[in-house]
């Protein structure tokens, strides 16, 4: 599974100029099979009007944007299995629900809710342990957010929608989609985690199973273990770290601002905070070839749109091409960013999805 910006990172540095990250688009799209049969007509309203909600909305000096408005309180909140979720929901129409990457949250989105709402209803939600969501302490799998969405979507959305996910989102809206072919209507992946899967691998996770689990039982590797990563999570958490691991990974580091640091750094202050990065680190991240992405997509009956930043560091556009190739009902949008593109070039990211739901419809 791909990682994302909380854990600590590699620092690379692409050497693609700033200026020329934003001069190349290439807007390749490829559609094969049906782009909307298993939609239900209807459930598009045309001409519904929008209103841009000021108090969710403001106006980016920098970038001439609207942006999503920073709420350190957080936006709304939802009672899942006892645990407080935290989502936005802004506008109307065909809903359009955004899942955020490890380490970021709902505010990720800033730059994407404000022009998606102009014509869908949008929501983004926080994942449990992440964002403004409740940092419980739980044994984290990828099926307790796959859980986790599939009831927002039951209790909340209330009706099929769309499923848009960057990173570790992406990973879970495919879990999403594989369990639920009814309620979603089509998936967008951003650098998406996940891998295929790889026998030779197995083989060998097999044969050095009895092994790690001996070190993970031993107590003096818990506590060793604890000692590490409770000193990575502290300086994980540190702005200075967390706005060089985001330069690692925005080709153009012009949107690496105070807005999106404090999004990241807020959660991080929550006193069950550590607790749930030791568990996702020593637990979660170590059992990534339970679930593949082969496994996933041979159950995918809907649309899917790559939409992929091909100077990703961590996640290139090898990837990209062997979904595609995997499963044929793919549109794929290649961009000149990094792991993030919806927040880097988010202009080039709202026009590519917008063009993809429009194509839905």
């Amino acid at each position: 599974m791909s990682r994302s910006f909380a854990p600590p990172l590699p620092s690379i540095k692409p050497t693609l100029s700033d200026s020329n990250s934003r001069r190349f688009f290439t807007n390749k799209i490829s559609s094969h099979g049906s782009k909307g049969g298993i939609l239900r007509r209807g459930l598009v309203s045309k001409g519904v009007a929008f209103a841009v909600f000021s108090s969710l909305v403001t106006a980016d000096p920098v970038r001439g944007m609207e942006r999503l408005a920073f709420k350190p309180e957080g936006y709304k909140f939802w009672t899942w299995k006892g645990h407080k979720i935290h989502y936005v929901e802004e506008g109307n129409g065909l809903p359009v629900v955004l899942i955020h990457g490890f380490g970021a949250s709902a505010f990720h989105w800033r730059y994407n809710i404000p022009e998606l709402a102009k014509k869908y209803k949008v929501y983004a939600i926080d994942l449990l342990g992440f964002g403004w969501s409740e940092k419980a302490l739980v044994e984290y799998d990828a099926t307790v957010w796959k859980d986790q969405v599939s009831d927002f979507m039951k209790e909340v959305v209330k009706e099929p929608a769309i499923l848009v996910g960057n990173s570790l989102g992406g990973f879970t809206a495919l879990l999403t989609a594989a369990a639920l072919p009814q309620q979603v209507l089509g998936v967008a992946l951003l650098n998406s985690a996940g891998q295929f899967s790889n026998p030779n691998a197995q083989i060998k996770a097999k044969d050095e199973e009895s092994v790690i689990k001996k070190l993970i039982i031993n107590p003096l590797k818990e506590v060793f273990q604890r000692i590490v990563l409770g000193f990575l999570f502290w300086q994980a958490k540190q702005p200075a770290r967390i706005k060089s691991v985001l330069n690692s990974v925005y080709i153009n580091p012009s949107n690496v601002d105070e807005y999106l640091v404090e999004s990241i750094m807020k959660p991080a202050t929550d006193p069950n905070a550590g607790e749930v990065y030791y568990r996702l680190m020593s637990r979660f991240m170590t059992n990534q070839t339970k679930y593949t992405l082969d496994s996933l997509l041979s159950k995918l009956s809907c649309p899917l749109l790559l939409l992929w930043g091909d100077l990703d560091p961590w996640v290139g556009p090898g990837k990209a091409a062997r979904i595609k190739e995997f499963y044929p009902k793919t549109s794929v949008v290649n961009l000149q960013a990094g792991h993030c593109p919806h927040d880097e070039v988010p202009e080039l990211a709202n026009k590519a999805l917008l063009d993809w739901l429009s194509s839905l419809e």
